[in-house]
């Protein structure tokens, strides 16, 4: 099947063995890669593909004798077959697509006969939201199905697929005591959703209380904010090394510096406005006396 554009369906449960450990039945599902439900397919349509087609119903007993829900396994192996008709035409192998079918309408008809008190004892009457000629509908059971789904993706897909499988089920019977089946699958998408969405939102606050625990703590200055600001003038106007200042930067980048880096001594944030007038060459009067300067170049 490689290659091949295979359209998977949404089985509820699957059982493969790998490879490189498999000393099993021709029968087995096994995989060389990861058990996902895409790889499960694909290994199922080759198994299709390859067994004789005197083998098939073998093959299908076989499966069916895994699979927790006869039916619901059967469905979805028929939606299997359905998805990827085309693939039997192309592959000139009508006569097996056929005969698989004829398997699946026969099985079927057996799992209903001689299981019907089965599948009471498991799923109750009261639980079974409707039947039609060919299935049951059970929200009950299809919820712990979903639950036990890894995939957010495949639990909203599997939903849908039986939201349109309910609608176009000729229905037989009605449980009136309970809600309508593709009512509680919608509302089991949207509190998947819901859920999904809170946990995504939750994730994100986590995320920002981490961000504001590693911001830096500003440093409080008490000298006045003036010698603040004219030690970064001084380093970048007035010292030099090697023929360029000490501080190679912008008013606008000082400005940043300061204001992100500094509080006052009076533990107020410092105004960008009142840094960046202090250091224009033309404000002298807004920088300390001589008196009160730090005299930088005394220190170098």
């Amino acid at each position: 099947m490689k290659g091949q554009n295979i359209k998977k369906s949404l089985f509820s449960e699957w059982r493969t063995i790998d490879t490189a450990q498999s000393a099993a039945s021709i029968f087995d599902i096994t995989h060389d890669q990861e058990p996902t439900l895409e790889n499960y397919c694909i290994a199922l349509l080759e198994k299709v593909f390859t067994i004789p087609q005197s083998q098939l119903p073998e093959f299908i007993n076989y499966q069916l004798q895994l699979a927790q829900d006869g039916n619901t396994w059967l469905n979805k192996f028929e939606k299997l077959l359905a998805n990827n008709e085309e693939l039997f035409f192309s592959q000139k192998a009508l006569s097996r697509f056929n005969k698989l079918y004829n398997i699946i309408e026969k099985k079927r008809t057996e799992l209903q006969s001689s299981s019907v008190k089965e599948t009471k004892q498991i799923t109750p009457k009261r639980l079974i939201n409707a039947e039609s000629e060919d299935r049951y509908f059970s929200f009950f059971e299809i919820k712990h199905q979903v639950e036990k789904m890894e995939s957010f993706n495949d639990q909203i897909l599997f939903l849908n697929e039986e939201i349109f499988e309910y609608k176009q089920a000729d229905i037989i019977s009605i449980n009136n005591k309970l809600q309508a089946y593709d009512q509680q699958c919608v509302q089991f998408i949207e509190k998947l959703q819901t859920l999904r969405k809170m946990r995504s939102e939750i994730e994100k606050e986590k995320e920002l209380e981490l961000e504001k625990k590693l911001i830096t703590k500003k440093l409080k200055f008490n000298g006045n904010l003036n010698q603040l600001v004219d030690i970064f003038y001084q380093l970048s106007r007035e010292l030099f090394v090697d023929g360029k200042s000490f501080i190679d930067a912008s008013n606008g980048d000082i400005v940043n510096m300061i204001v992100n880096n500094f509080i006052d001594k009076d533990n107020n944030e410092i105004s960008p406005q009142t840094v960046e007038t202090i250091l224009k060459p033309s404000r002298g009067d807004k920088r300390p006396k001589t008196h009160k300067r730090i005299d930088l170049d005394n220190l170098l």
